[in-house]
């Protein structure tokens, strides 16, 4: 319906890549530019919910990731020092019959190339080495162009910018802005579980601490584990978004937190270190024939595990919408219907840091005992507030058009 038979996308990421399946798998003609000269994504875990689940079960990718995740059982959250749960709530098999799908850890860059390889089979052009430096709208063709730095451009009917928190495409469509240092840094690495001594827990764990946490889970069917250890900083002078970090550094600023932890840290030899970064919302996410997606939009801090799992959700969304209505109300639907659902999601992120670092001193502390208590008294009301994550359902709300 909305006449759109071609489009070009910016940025070969997990949102990029899933909206152009989508796409394709309506028979819309799809071109992905990339800046990389080789696709694939840093080595990091990646926590998949229920309601990511669904998009990717509905994209027909399940069967191909299930070879790679690993089943947590619990979402934990545990004091840094003396490994108190402060929440254990289930996952595994228990998550899976409540929310209709499961709930997995995924390696990236197995995502990422069960991704791509789909891409490829439905007939997406992916084109690696292609820098943008922004796009043009032709109004007398009915057709935008995406504009690389080598001088080739790609016309479409529809532009879409998925191309992260420095999006070209956000940038010439809303003006030219910094991303705002959000005081935090997150070290990322993987660890084979055959380097460690201590038997870390089948969970998603958050290791709460004064000032920092720690995030451990397992990997490729357990046999490695993931880690991100975010601690607060007052400036941040690197002006590349991620780079190589010093291991002796990480294992300096978590010094004295629990074996688990301890362990996985000596065993590291390599962490990529991450500022972590945020943006106002903006005031639209599309003009003409151009739309964000994913963290060209709504950048969002690490705290609810959802940062790929929102820009799922807006590639199912995005493309159902096409599938719907005229282009300009397409546009109007997605923003409308994902906006909401992003700025909770962000506002929830950003709310966990303040519990996860103990603000406040022996009120911060209060704060997880609180939590604790309400676990173990009022289950049900922890829950919920699960529920409105993971028990979102993006499928049911938009069925696909037969």
């Amino acid at each position: 319906m909305s006449q759109v038979n071609r489009v070009v996308i910016a940025g070969a990421g997990i949102g990029g890549l899933c909206t152009a399946l989508a796409l394709a798998k309506q028979g819309i003609q799809v071109v992905v530019c990339e800046q990389a000269p080789s696709l694939g994504e840093v080595g990091a875990g990646l926590q998949m919910s229920p309601n990511a689940l669904k998009v990717l079960r509905q994209l027909g990718l399940e069967a191909d990731l299930s070879h790679f995740a690993f089943v947590p059982q619990h979402a934990a959250i545990r004091d840094y020092k003396s490994g108190e749960y402060y929440l254990k709530s289930p996952l595994g098999t228990l998550a899976e019959a409540r929310y209709g799908a499961p709930y997995w850890h995924l390696h990236r860059a197995d995502l990422h190339r069960v991704l791509a390889d789909s891409c490829k089979r439905a007939g997406v052009e992916l084109i690696l080495k292609a820098a943008v430096t922004g796009y043009r709208e032709d109004p007398e063709r009915n057709q935008v162009f995406l504009c690389l730095d080598d001088g080739r451009e790609f016309g479409a009917d529809l532009l879409i910018g998925a191309d992260g928190i420095r999006s070209k495409v956000r940038e010439q469509m809303l003006g030219q802005e910094q991303p705002r240092f959000m005081g935090q840094v997150a070290w990322r690495g993987v660890i084979p579980v055959s380097d460690l001594t201590v038997a870390v827990k089948p969970d998603a764990c958050v290791w709460a601490g004064p000032g920092r946490h720690f995030v451990s889970y397992y990997l490729r069917g357990g046999d490695y584990v993931n880690f991100v250890a975010v601690e607060e900083r007052s400036d941040w002078q690197s002006e590349s978004w991620r780079e190589e970090g010093d291991v002796e550094e990480l294992k300096r600023a978590f010094a004295g937190w629990h074996p688990e932890v301890s362990d996985l840290l000596n065993a590291a030899s390599s962490a990529f270190l991450w500022a972590l970064n945020g943006r106002d919302a903006l005031p639209t996410w599309h003009q003409g024939r151009a739309v964000l997606l994913g963290d060209a939009c709504h950048p969002m801090l690490p705290f609810m595990a959802q940062g790929a799992a929102m820009a799922i959700e807006d590639a199912y969304v995005l493309a159902q919408c096409l599938s719907r209505y005229p282009l300009a109300e397409a546009l109007t639907n997605y923003e409308r219907v994902r906006k909401p659902r992003a700025t909770q999601i962000q506002q929830l992120s950003k709310g966990n840091a303040g519990l996860y670092h103990m603000h406040g001193g022996v009120l911060g502390k209060m704060k997880l005992n609180a939590l604790q208590a309400a676990a173990r008294l009022a289950p049900r009301v922890i829950q919920s507030k699960l529920d409105a994550v993971y028990g979102y359902d993006v499928i049911a709300e938009f069925p696909p058009l037969q």
